[in-house]
């Protein structure tokens, strides 16, 4: 299933600016859907639809039991200001409810790349100012909230230090290693870091 919404925004200039989103899930055998919310100039249909199957194979490879979802708002977040950035965030949070695309329960997103604990807290926040007194887990309407709104202590490191925990324990795994030309262990290895976000 997917959902493209498009709405107006009044910049702080006065000007009227159409703002483009997206949100794809891509199974609903496991609920519910997981996957970011990211905000690049770059995002379209076809990227969150890619995205949200990755999601599914991922959650699927670990026996996580979520299904694979991803969003996004055609937007680079450094063009606009903090003012005009709730606006669009609170405003895809309600298209995104409009449709059936989030909820505890139903499709759950996380921060992605352009948005963070700020931009979620803010999708919590009109979440559950608009439909929380039906229902009594709201809150959970996202993961990645600060931990004054109920998020958790450790997330923004959580998934650098999965990598670094996996690769550690390959580089102890004898023969797989042996079988990448390498020696065991960490010592005198060297690493390459890609990419400027949580992992790196």
């Amino acid at each position: 299933a997917l959902v493209r919404v498009s709405f107006p925004l009044r910049r702080d200039d006065g000007t009227i600016e159409v703002i483009r989103g997206y949100r794809a899930q891509h199974s609903h055998h496991r609920l519910p859907c997981k996957g970011g919310i990211r905000y690049s100039g770059e995002v379209d249909l076809q990227e969150v639809e890619a995205l949200a199957a990755l999601m599914t194979y991922k959650c699927s490879v670990v026996d996580v039991p979520f299904g694979g979802a991803k969003g996004g708002v055609a937007i680079n977040p450094k063009d606009y200001s903090v003012h005009e950035l709730e606006l669009i965030t609170r405003r895809y949070a309600m298209e995104l409810k409009k449709y059936g695309f989030i909820g505890p329960g139903v499709d759950v997103p996380a921060p992605d790349m352009g948005t963070g604990a700020r931009e979620m807290s803010w999708i919590k926040d009109t979440y559950t100012m608009l439909y929380g007194m039906d229902d009594v887990n709201s809150s959970g309407c996202v993961t990645g909230k600060p931990l004054s709104q109920g998020g958790i202590a450790g997330r923004t490191e959580a998934t650098g230090l999965g990598v670094f925990y996996g690769t550690r324990d390959f580089m102890y795994m004898e023969d797989e290693v042996r079988k990448l030309g390498m020696e065991p262990g960490l010592h005198g290895k060297r690493i390459i870091v890609q990419g400027f976000g949580n992992v790196g």
